[in-house]
C-alpha cells in the first residue's frame, strides 16, 4: 500500500504575512527567480494602493473571489465517446485557477512592465471585469451547456 502524500505548506510572505500573497509570488516566478517575482508582486500592490485608495490585500482577495470558478468541465470517456462533464471546483483549486487566470491575462497585455499589468488585471478582477472574470464566466457557461452529462460525474 502506498503512503499518504505529505502536502508542502507555503510560508507566508514577509511584507503582508499572507500565504496567498506568497502563492501569487510563486506563480509569477519564472525559472526560479523569486526576487524578481517578489518585486513584481509588491510593485503591483503599491500601484493598486495608489489607484484604488484601498488596502491592497483587500483588493487582491476580492479579485481572487471574483475570478474563482465554482464549476468546471472534465472530460469523461463513456463507451467510446468523450463527454465534457461539469464538476464542482473544490478548495485550493479555485484559488489556484483564479491566480493562474489573472497572471495569464496580465501576461497577454503588451507595452507595460509586468507589475503594472498585474495591478491592472487585479483591479479589473476586483471590479468584476477583465479577462480572468471573463474566463470564469466562459467556464461556467461551458459547464451549464453540458449540464445534461452531469449524471456521469462520480
Amino acid at each position: 500500500m502506498r503512503g499518504k502524500i505529505k502536502r508542502h505548506e507555503t510560508q507566508p510572505d514577509f511584507v503582508y504575512g499572507n500565504v496567498l500573497v506568497s502563492k501569487l509570488i510563486n506563480q509569477v516566478m519564472r525559472r526560479g527567480k523569486k526576487t524578481i517575482a517578489t518585486k513584481i508582486v509588491y510593485q503591483a500592490f503599491d500601484i493598486m494602493k495608489e489607484k484604488t485608495k484601498k488596502e491592497p490585500l483587500e483588493v487582491f482577495e476580492g479579485a481572487l473571489i471574483n475570478a474563482a470558478p465554482l464549476l468546471e468541465v472534465r472530460p469523461k470517456r463513456v463507451g467510446g465517446a468523450t463527454y465534457q462533464v461539469p464538476v464542482e471546483v473544490k478548495g485550493d483549486r479555485k484559488i489556484a485557477l483564479a491566480m493562474r487566470w489573472i497572471i495569464q491575462a496580465a501576461k497577454t497585455k503588451k507595452g507595460k512592465p509586468m507589475g503594472e499589468k498585474l495591478a491592472e488585471e487585479l483591479i479589473l478582477a476586483f471590479n468584476n471585469d477583465g479577462s480572468a472574470v471573463k474566463k470564469k464566466s466562459d467556464t461556467h457557461r461551458m459547464a451549464e451547456a453540458n449540464r445534461a452529462f452531469a449524471h456521469f460525474a462520480r
